[in-house]
């Protein structure tokens, strides 16, 4: 019984491409402090609901922004209250969009190759095409 050869066009298991190059997407970096950033993640927060599909249907990014707001990591006692009580607030939505983080392979390589759990992720903003800003109360990878 012969079976047939197919070539995958995922990255193969072999490769030796930096994890900056995730599916041809460039993953980037930036620590700030959640009182800088607490306006555009509450805004974030709010549109969590419509940025679950938007993150089910992603296969292809440009550029994936992982913002880490050192000071919301549970190391530092969490997210301040503006930020937490929006979390509670949307409390289902967020455990949706961190399981569909963790169900889309690009995004969770992303936050994998940065040592970011989705469980730190607190929203996503998508604000141009093929481009995702991701909020996590983490401090990056030493």
């Amino acid at each position: 019984m012969a079976v047939p050869y197919a070539v995958s066009a995922a990255q193969p298991l072999d490769s030796n491409k930096p994890a900056t190059a995730i599916v041809d997407s460039d993953i980037r970096q930036e620590e700030t402090l959640s009182r800088t950033e607490a306006g555009k993640v509450i805004t974030a927060i709010d549109r969590t609901r419509e940025n679950i599909g938007t993150v089910r249907k992603t296969t292809k990014l440009d550029t994936v922004d992982i913002v880490f707001l050192t000071d919301a990591a549970r190391s530092e006692g969490g997210p301040p209250p503006a930020i937490e009580n929006k979390v509670k607030q949307h409390k289902d939505d967020v455990a949706e969009l961190r399981q569909e983080i963790e169900a889309n392979a690009l995004l969770f390589n992303a936050i994998d190759s940065r040592r970011v759990q989705a469980e730190d992720v607190l929203a996503v903003e998508f604000d141009n095409p093929g481009r995702i800003v991701i909020y996590a109360a983490a401090k990056p990878p030493k």
